[in-house]
């Protein structure tokens, strides 16, 4: 038991705990109705922004998957660089029309958008569900990478990941958005201190980045050249890279963070700043390589904890071996922390799906205003607890496969939001029949590999194209989406009412 580590652990750890109650006092409104409660009332400017949205998408996945995956993987773990890079002229461009027409038509989640563009609850319910799906699996990253952390100060078992939970449950429960976004402030300056730390001390310990760099494997350090037949490791990263942007906002967590914003021009500038992120995150994928340098994995203290949780024990172990306990307390509340804010933010937009898209239009048509925030409330709990369940039934050895798997699934929501935001051209029977073609086979994709990885080697004539089973599945759903379009607008089949209009995806809105 590493006493000091764990002292500054929990002392930090239940002062933002105490913040997150706090939370609730802060921009005071009445958290018993859904945007106060699930968007903060939609008042959040640039800073706020920018600090939900960091705390949104850089994750236990960013501090412990990706090194994680370079540790054991080698180069290929690099992709969440170019995907991180590419995703923000996407957002830059796409979602400013998102949030017009959601500030103008008081819409919540995604599927609020999609049953008002297509005037299908079906459509809506398809989206909601798969937003519900895919989250469970990304929260459970972030349950892991809190596991992972309290293992390293010798805490060990269930017991610690069911006190987080505890508290995560809570204060999601009693502050709404507004607690991840109060702890988010705190949070990233925590990382930074931590990242800045590692990026210094712990390459000077090991001779400097030149000798880190001369000393991993060949390889590990570059991707491996394809054989006769096959485009190998370099489709792989790509189709990781682009596949990983394209689902990133898709998210509904991602969704919420944008919504919450004030103004229009919040998110474009934020879509400017954020990539700041995506400096701290080349450096943290470097941790893998200096893990590796480092020794770690050979380490008699670390055996026991390497055989149970494989690569991912990586930069634990190496904070541990590199910094004084109290420091290494410090950089383990700062990864638990920053999977507690963006684990709070998904079970918050996971909720909003189920109250608004599924409870509200099937079950009780007639849910007030404060019995559907009532019930997301609830609802926040439960989702954590299929969190829990992911954990439990798919023990990975890289626990960035949850992150992915859920982009295989959110994927196939970009025809129905993305471009049902700049056109009606789309049938929304079809989109539905294209949603559950690319649902289908981005599923039993991965589950022929046994849910170990997510890159599907598809066989074409004598050619063997290794990718992320996301963009595969989707091709597919476009496919099927734009034939039967065709095939039900010749028909005559109906399409439904849009409640939208042209200048709704261009209004500003809110306040600068």
């Amino acid at each position: 038991m590493n006493w000091v580590a764990l002292t500054v652990f929990v002392v930090l750890f239940a002062a933002v705990t105490v913040l997150g109650f706090i939370a609730a006092r802060w921009r005071k409104g009445d958290l018993g109705l859904l945007q106060e409660w699930g968007l903060g009332g939609r008042r959040f400017g640039t800073i706020v922004t920018w600090f939900l949205l960091g705390g949104d998408l850089y994750t236990a996945y960013t501090f412990i998957a990706v090194p994680a995956l370079v540790f054991g993987a080698g180069a290929i773990g690099f992709f969440g660089i170019p995907y991180t890079v590419m995703v923000y002229p996407f957002v830059l461009i796409v979602f400013p029309r998102l949030w017009s027409v959601s500030r103008t038509h008081g819409y919540v989640t995604a599927a609020d958008f999609v049953s008002g563009r297509y005037d299908s609850n079906g459509l809506a319910l398809a989206i909601a569900f798969t937003g519900l799906l895919a989250t469970m699996p990304y929260i459970a990253l972030q349950l892991a990478g809190i596991q992972v952390v309290i293992a390293a100060m010798g805490v060990r078992g269930d017991l610690p990941l069911v006190i987080a939970f505890a508290i995560l449950a809570a204060y999601t429960y009693t502050s709404g958005l507004r607690a991840p976004a109060l702890i988010a402030v705190v949070k990233d300056l925590m990382i930074y201190i931590t990242v800045i730390a590692a990026a210094i001390v712990i390459p000077e310990q090991l001779g400097g980045y030149a000798h880190i760099f001369a000393s991993i494997p060949a390889d590990k350090l570059v991707l491996a050249r394809p054989g006769s037949g096959t485009t190998g490791a370099y489709s792989a990263y790509g189709t990781l890279a682009l596949g990983s942007a394209l689902a990133l906002f898709l998210y509904p967590h991602a969704i919420t963070g944008v919504l919450s914003a004030n103004n229009r021009s919040v998110v474009r500038r934020n879509t400017a700043i954020l990539p700041a992120y995506s400096l701290l995150l080349g450096i943290i994928a470097l941790l893998g390589y200096m893990a590796v340098v480092a020794g770690v994995s050979k380490m008699p203290q670390f055996a026991s904890d390497f055989k149970h949780y494989g690569p991912n024990f990586a930069v634990p172990a190496l904070f541990l071996k590199s910094f004084p306990a109290w420091f290494a307390g410090f950089a383990f509340a700062a990864i638990a922390i920053g999977a507690l804010v963006p684990a709070a933010i998904m079970s918050i937009a996971a909720a909003s799906l189920y109250t608004r898209n599924i409870h509200r239009p099937f079950i009780r048509p007639r849910c007030t205003d404060r019995e559907e925030t009532a019930i997301a409330k609830i609802v926040s709990l439960v989702v954590k607890l299929g969190a829990l369940a992911f954990i439990v039934l798919l023990p990975l050895k890289y626990m960035i496969q949850l992150q992915l798997l859920g982009g295989i699934w959110i994927l196939q929501t970009l025809p129905a939001v993305i471009l049902g935001l700049y056109t009606r051209r789309l049938h929304r029977w079809a989109l539905l029949a294209g949603w559950a073609t690319g649902m289908v086979t981005g599923t039993l994709m991965t589950a022929s590999l046994h849910f170990a990885t997510t890159i599907y080697p598809l066989h074409v004539g004598g050619m063997v194209i290794p990718a992320y089973a996301a963009l595969y599945a989707l091709v597919l759903n476009l496919v099927v989406s734009g034939v039967l379009s065709v095939v039900f607008h010749t028909a005559g089949i109906s399409a439904g009412s849009d409640q939208t209009a042209h200048s709704d995806y261009l209004q500003r809105g809110g306040v600068d």
